[in-house]
């Protein structure tokens, strides 16, 4: 939120430059994020003076060129070439000298210097209104008063404001906030603390009166409830036109772009007091009446940005005698809008629902200011006063007459809240006690009313306007803000207790593997759980019947919480590709929940995602990709870390990964990972191989849990190796080969491994060779010859019965 450091001013005369008061906001909870400098004019003018033409005359190589001789009042003349045709002598023009920075159309600046045009020096530039920034002419250049000396500043001649502007990061819960009035309020708070007693200038509508009654449009409510509060007036007789420069630097300096004098009105209202307005060309109300009324599930209606939009049964609309005009507290209209035309308006300033307005602005994905502040509640008790303000400023600023009554719908009142404050429990919360008179006085200045005091506590009364203070907890909050958290004492003791924990704790265990992967080159993410529903299409194995959807999503593309790490890492994957960063490896601790008949259900999981080259580009390394085994190797460093070394492997295919690899310990499936499809990744526009892993992390610190460490002496003996170049049938898997060798020898075989695949020319068709390694070694004694050919004999007849296997 953007609030000017001028505007401020019209409502409390601040003591202080925008740094102090930007400090002070910050202790109160409106936390400046930063001040940046606004000028109506960029630049402020700084370096053009006023120049008097003392001769013009043709440039004696260029037709279009005239050398000029300008006094620019300090005592010397200089000559500057312009092609100007509308320069001559006598004349008081604007100069910009040497050393002074323009501005061109996009903004950028570039610095007069002294140089030659056509063999003839220019020591300067005569200006016009464009290149000035003072309007869109740039035919000539600009031509100022004659009575001007020479050597006068040009910002002293025009209104050139220059304003600071803070940058609030104001909080859902601060709605009191959010108009340059709220914050005004917080500030007379703050320096009331300092001792410091400063008025609060509300702006007068005391002259407010109705001029005829001969053009009223009544106001029928139909759901009172949805609209607690609803004013209109007319005025008639208006003339649609550009704003006053005021006007328009107040929007310009927190970012809103000028339209016209109605449309700049509304703004300057909504943000100077935080009150929605909406204007209505009159002539465009069919029936002359205004009704507030929910419309049937499917209407067609729309809106000011040319979208039809289908409306929901519970959209609260602002509607004529045939037709619908606004969504309300939302979005106007195409047809009922102010235009150039209209001469006559009706004004509307009400108070809606707040969760209505949410819920109907967030089902048609708008996000206007006035849906902004209707949606966290604003004050109900200006409703009728920021009508009249707006109406007062359209009189002075558009002309016409009131000319009927204010139409004022308020069928209950909404009451102020009733708390009851201990001051036990002020002093438990703040830890330090506070003097009664403190307490009162700083409620006194947040517009809180104490009814009565007691011993322990004080009856009070919060302003409807405070929809986040309903508590005594709240209260005792604004107290501490105002009051300031640096003013609070703290005590040199330091009190803390120690609980135990095992080495299996979930953190503990995350650590130790982050830090091996990052120790592996791999970078941790962390995605958002919130994605799209669109993924789902993406794999059958992803059910739509177990999404957990978000009741109030800030968008569709994060309305579901996700099932899968795989998509939002491969969004990340995709970011940074886009980005010339294609060599990546990522993991993520992170949750996936589901929807079951028995409930929610939360897992957490490990994703691996392995992309790109393995090794940076160098001379003296391979650059090869990370590749099937490459990712297999980094499982199994977790795995044998966390000391999981008695799980089996078994190949899988999916609907998103074309081929891949599953662990398992028992009867629980502990991780899997593979090739992603090239289906998934052209949604996500990757065009290279990607290898994701999803580790159970949950299964995992389960098996963790269980697993006992032993510690044995390292062999002093020997390992034999021996290799068998084995034709087997396609269909055999490498895990047959392992799982047959280690049932046939269980006390020398230590280890087996698969390190050639051949399938091609000179193979028998439907075959294909592995050439297998088999570890020995006894613990006790050197391995002769003969014992291992005696098992690698056993071996190759096992492998021939069961496999149908042959020798190469």
């Amino acid at each position: 939120m953007k609030i000017s450091y001028n505007w401020l001013k019209q409502f409390i005369k601040l003591p202080h430059d925008p740094e102090k008061t930007g400090f002070l906001l910050t202790d109160l909870g409106l936390e400046v994020e930063g001040i940046k400098k606004f000028e109506s004019v960029k630049g402020g003018l700084q370096g053009i003076v006023t120049g008097h033409v003392l001769s013009c005359e043709q440039h004696p190589n260029a037709d279009r060129l005239k050398l000029c001789k300008i006094d620019v009042g300090n005592g010397e003349m200089l000559q500057i070439v312009c092609g100007a045709p509308n320069i001559a002598q006598g004349q008081k023009v604007p100069v910009a000298t040497i050393g002074t920075s323009l501005y061109d159309d996009k903004g950028e600046s570039f610095e007069i210097k002294k140089g030659k045009i056509r063999g003839e020096s220019s020591e300067g530039m005569v200006c016009s209104e464009s290149e000035l920034g003072l309007g869109s002419s740039h035919e000539g250049i600009m031509v100022l008063k004659e009575d001007l000396q020479p050597g006068t500043p040009v910002s002293d001649v025009f209104d050139i404001e220059s304003d600071q502007v803070f940058e609030i990061g104001l909080t859902p819960n601060r709605a009191d906030a959010m108009s340059h009035w709220g914050v005004a309020r917080d500030l007379k708070a703050g320096y009331q603390q300092q001792d410091l007693s400063l008025e609060l200038i509300t702006p007068s509508v005391s002259g407010f009166h109705v001029d005829n009654r001969g053009f009223r449009i009544p106001v029928n409510v139909d759901n009172a409830a949805l609209a607690p509060r609803y004013c209109g007036v007319t005025v008639s007789g208006i003339t649609v036109k550009e704003s006053p420069k005021w006007l328009q630097n107040r929007l310009k300096a927190i970012g809103i772009n000028p339209k016209n004098n109605l449309v700049d009105i509304s703004n300057y209202v909504l943000h100077e007091l935080g009150q929605p307005l909406h204007f209505f060309d009159a002539d465009m109300i069919t029936g002359a009446e205004i009704h507030v009324k929910t419309l049937p599930a499917g209407t067609k209606f729309t809106t000011l940005d040319e979208v039809e939009r289908e409306l929901h049964e519970e959209d609260l609309m602002i509607c004529d005698t045939e037709k619908p005009l606004a969504i309300a507290g939302v979005f106007g209209g195409l047809h009922s809008g102010v235009t150039k035309e209209t001469t006559r308006i009706f004004i509307e300033s009400a108070y809606f629902n707040p969760v209505s307005v949410r819920k109907t602005a967030k089902r048609h994905g708008l996000n206007t200011d006035a849906s902004f502040r209707f949606e966290r509640g604003i004050d109900p008790n200006i409703t009728e006063y920021a009508l009249k303000r707006a109406a007062l400023l359209i009189l002075e600023l558009a002309g016409g007459e009131i000319t009927s009554d204010i139409e004022d719908q308020y069928f209950k009142k909404i009451e102020d809240f009733q708390v009851f404050l201990t001051f036990e429990k002020v002093n438990k919360l703040i830890g330090q006690n506070l003097a009664q008179e403190t307490i009162k006085s700083i409620l006194a200045s947040l517009e809180i009313r104490v009814n009565n005091i007691t011993e322990t506590g004080m009856g009070l009364t919060i302003p409807s306007y405070r929809v986040d203070v309903q508590r005594e907890a709240d209260v005792i909050e604004e107290i501490l803000r105002v009051y300031g958290y640096n003013n609070i004492e703290f005590g040199t003791k330091l009190q803390a207790s120690i609980s135990p924990s095992t080495r299996f704790e979930d953190y503990k265990l995350q650590n130790l593997i982050a830090n091996q992967l990052v120790g592996q080159g791999f970078y941790e993410s962390m995605a958002n759980s919130l994605i799209t529903p669109a993924y789902n299409k993406l794999s059958e194995q992803i059910k739509e019947e177990f999404n957990v959807n978000i009741l109030n999503p800030l968008s569709q593309d994060l309305s579901v919480m996700r099932q899968s790490l795989l998509f939002s890492g491969l969004e990340a994957v995709s970011y940074n590709i886009n980005r010339r960063q294609a060599d990546l490896r990522l993991f993520e601790f992170g949750k996936t929940y589901h929807i079951y008949e028995s409930g929610r259900v939360e897992n957490k999981h490990l994703s691996v995602f392995v992309t790109g080259n393995r090794f940076t580009e160098s001379w003296n390394s391979p650059t090869g990709n990370g590749n099937f085994f490459f990712m297999k190797g980094i499982l199994q460093s977790i795995f044998e870390r966390l000391g999981l070394t008695s799980f089996k492997t078994g190949s899988f295919k999916t609907d998103v990964l074309a081929e891949g690899l599953s662990f398992s310990i028992g009867k629980s499936r502990i991780a899997e990972f593979g090739v992603v499809k090239k289906a998934v990744l052209k949604h996500f526009d990757i065009a290279q191989e990607v290898l994701y892993a999803d580790l159970n992390w949950d299964l995992i610190l389960e098996a963790a849990k269980t697993h006992k460490t032993t510690f044995s002496p390292i062999p002093k003996f020997p390992v034999v190796r021996r290799d068998f170049a084995l034709l087997l049938d396609n269909g055999i898997q490498y895990e047959q080969v392992e799982e047959i060798a280690r049932q046939t020898e269980k006390k020398l075989l230590k280890g087996v491994d698969l390190f050639d695949v051949y399938e091609g020319k000179n193979l028998p068709e439907g075959k294909k060779s592995y050439a297998v390694s088999f570890m020995f070694q006894d613990e006790h004694k050197t391995l002769t010859d003969a014992q291992v050919d005696k098992v690698m004999k056993k071996l190759q007849q096992r492998f021939e019965q069961e496999l149908q296997a042959e020798l190469r």
